[in-house]
């Protein structure tokens, strides 16, 4: 029998992936999904073009889609970083209220001329953060222990 890997299995050692194609960065994208954060770990370093966001993601690595799962469904605390950042502009994203909760639904790529592009995050509710990139260099990074999701449910979208 074949079982998806779990966080035990890593023998303790966090996530780390680094996208610096589409390819890549689709492989990110679906592991962010349904991350939530609150708008104040969201930090944009102008003079080191860094872009880095703190994620409550679900781990959906540790998923599997039988109806005897035995035990509860767990997020990770990750942080998210995007290099070599031009540009950052956002729409529907109120960043008056730093307790404001954010969820992650996608990550996308535009490419432009010579490597540069944008970079999307799409947000639930019709919110979006989109960065102008230099390259394309994207890191996620696990930086805490999995816990159980306060939900105890996995994510579902209709």
């Amino acid at each position: 029998m074949v079982e998806d890997a779990r966080f035990e299995d890593a023998g303790g050692a966090p996530l780390r992936l680094k996208a610096m194609d589409g390819d890549n960065l689709s492989v990110i994208s679906a592991l962010v999904q349904d991350a939530v954060f609150p708008a104040s770990e969201m930090k944009w370093d102008r003079r080191g073009r860094r872009f880095a966001l703190l994620l409550n993601r679900f781990r959906w690595e540790d998923v599997d889609d039988t109806k005897t799962r035995r035990r509860d469904y767990e997020r990770v605390q990750s942080v998210l970083v995007i290099e070599d950042v031009l540009k950052v502009s956002t729409q529907g994203v109120n960043q008056q209220d730093p307790d404001t909760i954010m969820s992650l639904l996608a990550i996308g790529f535009e490419p432009g001329d010579d490597g540069m592009g944008r970079i999307e995050l799409t947000l639930a509710g019709d919110g979006a953060i989109a960065l102008d990139v230099e390259a394309l260099e994207v890191t996620l990074k696990d930086v805490t222990r999995p816990y159980i999701a306060p939900s105890h449910h996995k994510p579902s979208h209709d």
